[in-house]
C-alpha cells in the first residue's frame, strides 16, 4: 500500500512540474511597448526669466511593459532602465520613476553651475551673457531587430555642454528573450577572438573605403590600425552582426561614428561551436 500511495505522489508531482513547465513555455513571448517622451527647458536660474540660459532636454524612452510572466516584464524592464540611463543605479526603479530621478538628477547637476554663470557674467565688459551655459540633452532608444529568442536596439545620446562642439554616441544591447540576459562578444565567438575579429574589421573598413592596403585606411583619417579592435558596441540581425565606433574612437570627430557590417559568413570560425547565431536564427 505504502509502495502504492509513493507510486501516486511521485506521478502527481511529474504532472505538476511537466504542467508548470509546459504552462511557462506557453506564455505569450510577444513583447508590448510603451514610451515615456518629456520635452522641456530646465533654468539655470530657478526664475521666470526667458533671456536667462536654460537646458533643453528632450527624452524618448522606449520600454516593454509586457512579455511572458510578469517576472520577466520586470526583468526586460530592469534591463531597458538601466542601460537607457547607463546607470544600474536606475535600474531597480519603474520606468517612470527612474526617467523622474534621472531628470532631477540632471537637473541639480545643471543648477549647480548657476554660481559659476554669475562669476563669468562679471568678467564680460560688455554685459552680454556667457553664450556657454545653454545645454541640450537629447536621448532616445529604438528597436533594431526582434524575433522570438532575440532583441537588438539602440541607445542615442547627444548633448552640449557649451564646448566648440556637441557629442554624440550610439550603444546597442542585445537581449537573449528565453533567459533574459545581454549577450557579450563572449558568448558568440570562440577564446581569444579578438585578433582575428580585429583583422576581419580592418578588411570590412578596407572594402568600405575602397582601399587594398591596410594603411590607406589612415590617408581617410583613421588615427591608427592598432584602435579598430572589437568594442563590443555591436546589434545582431538575421543577416549579420553590426559595429559602430564612436567620435574619437578609432577617427576624428568630423568622421561621426562608423559603421561596420560583417555577415555572419565571415565569422563562422569565430563563432562558438553551438552558437547562439545558429540557435536565433535556425528555422526549425
Amino acid at each position: 500500500m505504502i509502495k502504492f500511495f509513493a507510486s501516486i505522489l511521485t506521478v502527481c508531482t511529474l504532472f505538476l512540474l511537466f504542467s508548470c513547465k509546459n504552462a511557462k513555455s506557453n506564455l505569450d513571448k510577444s513583447i508590448t511597448f510603451d514610451s515615456i517622451i518629456v520635452s522641456k527647458q530646465i533654468p539655470l536660474i530657478d526664475n521666470s526669466d526667458t533671456t536667462l540660459p536654460f537646458s533643453q532636454v528632450d527624452i524618448r524612452f522606449t520600454y516593454p511593459v509586457k512579455f511572458g510572466s510578469e517576472e520577466d516584464t520586470k526583468r526586460l524592464q530592469q534591463i531597458f532602465t538601466g542601460t537607457f540611463l547607463n546607470d544600474v543605479s536606475y535600474d531597480s526603479l519603474t520606468p517612470r520613476e527612474a526617467i523622474d530621478k534621472y531628470i532631477a538628477d540632471y537637473t541639480q547637476e545643471y543648477r549647480s553651475l548657476s554660481n559659476d554663470f554669475y562669476s563669468d557674467k562679471q568678467k564680460l565688459s560688455d554685459g552680454s551673457m556667457p553664450s556657454w551655459y545653454w545645454y541640450q540633452l537629447r536621448n532616445t532608444n529604438r528597436i533594431l531587430f526582434q524575433n522570438d529568442s532575440l532583441l537588438s536596439y539602440a541607445v542615442e545620446y547627444s548633448d552640449y555642454t557649451g564646448g566648440a562642439h556637441g557629442s554624440y554616441r550610439i550603444l546597442y544591447y542585445n537581449i537573449d528573450l528565453n533567459n533574459i540576459v545581454t549577450l557579450s562578444e563572449e558568448d558568440l565567438f570562440i577564446p581569444n577572438f579578438k585578433k582575428p575579429l580585429s583583422d576581419i574589421l580592418v578588411e570590412s573598413l578596407m572594402k568600405k573605403y575602397h582601399v587594398t592596403v591596410p594603411d590607406s585606411l589612415l590617408q581617410h583619417g583613421f588615427f591608427n590600425l592598432e584602435d579598430i579592435i572589437p568594442n563590443n558596441n555591436f546589434w545582431m540581425d538575421d543577416k549579420g552582426i553590426h559595429y559602430t565606433f564612436n567620435q574619437y574612437e578609432i577617427a576624428p570627430y568630423v568622421m561621426g561614428a562608423i559603421d561596420v557590417d560583417i555577415p555572419y559568413a565571415e565569422l563562422e570560425r569565430l563563432l562558438k561551436q553551438d552558437n547562439i547565431v545558429k540557435r536565433f536564427f535556425t528555422k526549425k
